[in-house]
C-alpha cells in the first residue's frame, strides 16, 4: 500500500517540481518530478541541493 505524502517547500525549476517530504521513517527526503506530458522522469533524494541539480540539468525526451 502507498502512502500520502504530504510535499512542502515546493519549487518549480523549468518544467521540474522540486519538493521536501518525510518518508515513512520520519526522514527528510526530497524529490524532483517533471511535469511535462510523456516525460517519466521523477526521482528521489537525500539532500535537497541533488533534488534541484537534478531539476535544473534534466531534459525532456518527449
Amino acid at each position: 500500500m502507498t502512502e500520502y505524502r504530504r510535499f512542502r517547500d515546493v519549487r518549480k525549476i523549468g518544467p521540474v517540481q522540486v519538493a521536501s517530504f518525510y518518508d515513512g521513517r520520519g526522514r527528510d527526503r526530497h524529490t524532483a518530478a517533471c511535469t511535462a506530458p510523456r516525460c517519466d522522469f521523477s526521482t528521489e533524494y537525500n539532500n535537497r541541493s541533488a533534488a534541484e541539480l537534478a531539476a535544473r540539468t534534466h531534459r525532456c525526451t518527449a
